[in-house]
């Protein structure tokens, strides 16, 4: 959460950051059970919505469903599998920005913003498939070293 806060707005592209968060809950969500993915991004929804407080519960709801569905879906598949996670990744991050302007409307945003917003969501998709990609071949190759 410090680094995803403090330092990730260093690499935006368009105003679009990628969403470490996310990136690690969906990681421990494909290895988990659906429960505790339920309950992981629920603790790291409210982190977020604490470091943000204008956006009320949206990120708590939006982040444990997230993780709830790539618990789902990554069912009898190998977690480590770099084309499985990358494409659960992306959709999770996508049904998160879904879930997340749906709890906003819900509460009063203007839902004028709605292009913008799915464009920004398919970058951070991107952005948070190539950490996903990066982070498993970085894992592999610690795990596969010689001692």
């Amino acid at each position: 959460m410090l680094v995803q806060a403090t330092l990730v707005h260093y690499i935006a592209i368009r105003d679009v950051v990628p969403s470490l968060v996310l990136v690690i809950v969906i990681w421990y969500a494909v290895r988990a059970d659906a429960l505790r993915a339920a309950i992981y991004g629920l603790a790291a929804g409210l982190c977020e919505d604490a470091l943000s407080p204008q956006t009320g519960a949206a990120w708590t709801i939006a982040t444990s469903l997230s993780a709830l569905l790539a618990s789902r879906l990554s069912r009898g598949f190998f977690a480590d599998s770099v084309p499985l996670a990358t494409t659960i990744v992306v959709i999770a991050t996508l049904v998160r920005a879904l879930i997340f302007w749906i709890v906003r409307a819900l509460s009063g945003y203007p839902a004028g913003l709605g292009t913008l917003h799915f464009h920004q969501a398919l970058l951070q998709a991107g952005f948070n498939a190539v950490i996903m990609i990066a982070a498993i071949l970085i894992v592999r190759r610690f795990e596969t070293a010689p001692e």
